[in-house]
């Protein structure tokens, strides 16, 4: 009969659309559960909790005054279960750019070595680790200590930047740390916290364009210019007074190294000579010693 035959054909379609609805949906969940699965990527677990980098350069430094500061470096990463990346001139390839581009190059590596540390802490060889008691992830990386360090609606270049640091900036978003010094922003003494942020920030800094810029300080007018003009970056960025990381031996009260600082830097040493750097640490040498032999 007509009327049956059209009433079965037409249970046979919403059949039919219920299956294709179902196969459909399923198989979207399954494509929607496998592409999860693979850019979901996975915390670091924390081991090392630090990688210490430093790129030892025979070409300004004295071989004394460099094995003092992988000594330095060494020691201090054992007191706390950090690893150390000490990079030499001519580690890797810098496509033709200024040695001083080694220290980008370094940090990326850290990555690459140890991709279950939780934060890189690039210290230049001009600076020596004072104070061995103080440990990265609780002096500068813990959320309410970095909330109290962090230096809000503040120019990023000094003194009249018109580029200013997030006022509304939490500490849990902040996946770079760093300090100011007369000249601008410093990258002497850098905390970056591990993570897909943090590969992109290295390739950034990196990119082949800022290398070609001939930029006077190379690397660090570099960084200020990606920091000033890429708001991802700066939405991730905070700004601590100088002495929480980065103290000099000789400055204003606000950049000179106090007893008990965590860092101290000699950062125009290497430009007096190549045992200055020897000469302006001795007495500071002889100090770290004798603070590392007491708390070891």
């Amino acid at each position: 009969m007509p009327g049956l035959r059209r009433s079965r054909l037409k249970l046979i379609a919403l059949v039919g659309l219920a299956f294709l609805t179902l196969l459909y949906v399923a198989t979207r969940s399954s494509s929607s559960s496998s592409g999860n699965a693979s850019t979901t990527k996975r915390a670091p677990r924390g081991t090392p909790p630090v990688v210490l980098v430093t790129v030892l350069d025979q070409s300004k430094y004295s071989g004394a005054y460099l094995e003092m500061v992988r000594e330095n470096r060494i020691k201090y990463a054992e007191k706390h279960g950090y690893q150390t990346l000490l990079a030499q001139i001519g580690d890797y390839d810098l496509h033709a750019a200024p040695f001083s581009w080694t220290a980008v190059v370094a940090m990326r590596d850290a990555l690459t070595k140890y991709p279950d540390c939780r934060y890189v802490w690039y210290l230049d060889a001009s600076g020596l680790v004072m104070n061995p008691k103080l440990a990265i992830e609780e002096h500068v990386m813990a959320a309410a200590r970095l909330e109290a360090l962090m230096r809000k609606d503040v120019s990023v270049v000094p003194p009249d930047s018109i580029i200013k640091t997030f006022s509304h900036l939490k500490a849990e978003d902040v996946d770079l740390v760093l300090t100011q010094d007369g000249a601008g922003i410093s990258s002497g003494s850098v905390v970056l916290r591990n993570g897909e942020w943090a590969r992109f920030f290295l390739e950034t800094w990196f990119d082949p364009l800022y290398r070609s810029y001939n930029f006077q300080r190379a690397e660090t007018h570099a960084l200020e210019h990606i920091v000033q003009w890429h708001p991802t970056i700066l939405s991730r960025m905070a700004i601590v007074d100088q002495r929480v990381l980065n103290a000099y031996a000789t400055g204003s009260k606000e950049e000179e190294y106090k007893d008990g600082d965590l860092v101290i830097r000699f950062p125009d040493c290497a430009a007096a000579g190549e045992r200055a750097c020897e000469t302006q640490s001795l007495a500071f040498a002889q100090a770290w010693r004798r603070v590392f032999a007491a708390a070891l």
